[in-house]
């Protein structure tokens, strides 16, 4: 099958803006006869089809921001859309929520349908299925159109898109040298599949810590769970796994798990044990949530500050829509990580 012309491969072929070509097609006085006819013709010869998407940003502005989250209870990601909110309201936005339950089919779907005259522009994170797959067409397809995007979080960094990170590796570094320096000497990880990016950063994170420190890095101390054991259905399934974590590693005086879901299981577990916290065992989760801070006894834990994360891709997305540049400029912003201490180490 033939590949479809884009807005964006129309604007290249001719040295023009996108902005330019679509008002051609749509006959805008703005745009001289000469180039509209040009334009025109370019379109005609490659079969050019204007979608949706296209129509929706440059026939009308919906004062809609369109939100895509892979799950709607996890505490980080209602923080983000709480910070999104705050700056879209101020400026005169709505958003709407999507959600892709980790799955490329609906993160696709959801993109088509909120594309679809809904939204002026997306505010999203990754589903796990899309990054095991690498496949991102439905990204690059709706940028080409004109609409812009902000991911954060989970990002892929070959979508030329403003993004919003903190910097995982750093936080992680910061959670595992805490361990080191409270004289632990057998520090394991509970992390994800490589293919989610936060889980295989915040690992490199903590073997970089411990090389820093002149430890050497453990297979057996590096737990990589399947993704749906994130997740309170299958939480008799993460047990056992920690279970045997500790089992086949007696030794373990310290852990470091990439989110907060596996820390409190690991206490949990540890506890079972009969394991005292943080004396025999200290631990420190990813992401500073209601599990966290109310958990027996309370988790030292990195905080990524998901309102703040939400509040900056609402201001990167809101400028994208109000001030239209010619060239396009894409920016990543790195929000700082904090590590909250409490019981769960010394």
């Amino acid at each position: 099958m033939k590949k479809k012309v884009t807005l964006k491969q129309i604007a290249k072929e001719l040295d023009v803006s996108i902005a330019t070509v679509s008002k051609a097609l749509r006959n805008s006085k703005e745009i001289s006869e000469d180039t509209r006819d040009k334009v025109k013709a370019f379109a005609k010869l490659y079969h050019y089809r204007p979608n949706n998407i296209a129509l929706s940003l440059k026939n009308r502005k919906t004062k809609t921001i369109g939100i895509l989250i892979p799950e709607i209870v996890h505490h980080f990601f209602s923080k983000v859309i709480q910070g999104i909110e705050e700056v879209a309201n101020k400026k005169g936005y709505n958003v709407i929520i999507g959600l892709s339950n980790e799955s490329f089919d609906k993160e696709v779907i959801n993109m088509e349908m909120l594309a679809n005259g809904s939204i002026d522009g997306f505010i999203l994170s990754i589903s796990k299925e899309t990054l095991q797959q690498q496949d991102y067409h439905h990204f690059n397809e709706t940028i080409s159109q004109g609409m812009p995007i902000v991911m954060f979080d989970r990002i892929v960094n070959e979508i030329a898109c403003d993004k919003v990170i903190v910097d995982d590796i750093k936080g992680a570094k910061k959670a595992v040298v805490k361990l080191i320096e409270n004289q632990c000497k057998h520090i394991a990880i509970i992390t994800t599949k490589d293919y989610v990016s936060v889980g295989r950063l915040r690992t490199q994170g903590y073997i970089e810590a411990l090389n820093e420190y002149d430890i050497e890095s453990q297979s057996d101390l590096i737990l990589k769970v399947d993704d749906k054991l994130v997740s309170e259905d299958y939480i008799d399934v993460l047990e056992k796994e920690i279970l045997d974590l500790f089992h086949n590693n007696p030794n373990i005086d310290g852990v470091f798990a990439v989110n907060e879901l596996y820390a409190i299981t690991a206490m949990k577990v540890a506890r079972k044990l009969g394991k005292q916290i943080p004396e025999d065992l200290q631990v420190i989760g990813f992401t500073d949530g209601v599990l966290s801070r109310h958990a027996m006894p309370s988790l030292t834990t990195v905080s990524q500050h998901g309102k703040k994360i939400g509040a900056v891709a609402a201001e990167l997305l809101i400028e994208k829509l109000e001030n239209e540049v010619e060239e396009e400029r894409v920016k990543t912003v790195v929000i700082e990580t904090e590590l909250i201490e409490r019981e769960s180490t010394k």
